[in-house]
């Protein structure tokens, strides 16, 4: 259960108790709404790549922390992304354009969907997408906390995918919090550090080869192909 809810999530440490208190603190002072929605539109359309290690908490309806993991971030634009977990075990979600590609390393097992059925309407889309991936959302909020972070508030508008609320925090113009809200009840926390954007990554970082001895469940879409979204 837990190993498959971070790909369904694809799609400083800080407990669950305090991560959600701090966006509690958020919603006592509003900033203009407007002033939010020109903060993701600049997000979405200025970040072209973002490299970043991350720290991601799991947090049941209780405000109970079910799993803990960290590992490394790569994004470029429009639609590629690395999202690499070291711990408490390794496992690689890997987006080349076309395809979603899982690897749980212990398990030996590699999962591949297509890109476009898996993304839409996700926390994802948000990330690796252009600026029309915001007509997939309602922005519900804009506010900023004591600390000085400015929260923006979304729905996807198909809630479908599982996901309710996403919520991301930025300091000075730059994404450090994300939280995905499930439908389950289930938060997931996660903080960037060591955040770089627009730095230049190498083509070869989204290339995935399924390992050998691996079983691979289900049927890559190559360039070209009829179900290319690209084509």
């Amino acid at each position: 259960m837990i190993r498959a809810s971070r790909t369904a999530v694809i799609l400083g440490t800080l407990t669950g108790t305090v991560f959600l208190s701090v966006l509690a603190s958020a919603q006592q002072t509003s900033e203009p709404m407007e002033e939010g929605r020109e903060l993701l539109e600049a997000f979405l359309a200025d970040v072209t790549t973002l490299n970043a290690e991350f720290e991601q908490q799991l947090v049941d309806a209780n405000g109970v922390v079910i799993e803990s993991s960290s590992g490394t971030l790569v994004i470029r634009r429009p639609g590629q992304f690395r999202w690499s977990y070291s711990t408490p075990y390794e496992q690689e979600l890997v987006a080349d354009g076309l395809n979603i590609w899982s690897y749980d390393v212990d398990l030996e097992q590699v999962t591949v969907k297509a890109q476009a059925d898996m993304l839409a309407n996700t926390p994802a889309t948000l990330l690796g997408g252009d600026k029309d991936a915001l007509s997939e959302f309602d922005l519900l909020s804009s506010e900023v906390d004591e600390r000085g972070t400015t929260w923006l508030s979304l729905a996807p508008l198909n809630a479908d995918n599982g996901f309710n609320q996403v919520d991301l925090g930025f300091d000075d113009g730059v994404l450090r919090r994300m939280l995905f809200s499930d439908s389950l009840g289930q938060t997931t926390l996660i903080a960037l550090v060591s955040v770089t954007l627009n730095e230049p990554v190498e083509d070869d970082v989204f290339d995935f080869a399924v390992p050998a001895g691996a079983d691979l469940i289900g049927v890559p879409l190559i360039p070209g192909s009829a179900v290319d979204s690209g084509a």
